[in-house]
């Protein structure tokens, strides 16, 4: 099983604002105004790929 590769889990909007240590509504806004981490809608719910957050936040001016 050495070669399966590990899967973390998509982030919720609640899980980006707590790593970013900002509001909900703050990256609401953001999104809003196309800016902040990219998300991807999957039916009604909002989700994020943990990996791309950490790769803005790390790009992040």
């Amino acid at each position: 099983m050495d070669n399966v590769r590990h899967i973390e889990r998509l982030w919720t909007l609640d899980d980006v604002a707590a790593f970013l240590h900002v509001s909900v509504e703050t990256v609401r806004a953001w999104r809003k105004r196309g800016y902040g981490p990219p998300g991807r809608k999957m039916g009604k719910h909002l989700r994020y790929d943990p990996a791309v957050v950490r790769e803005w936040f790390a790009n992040a001016a």
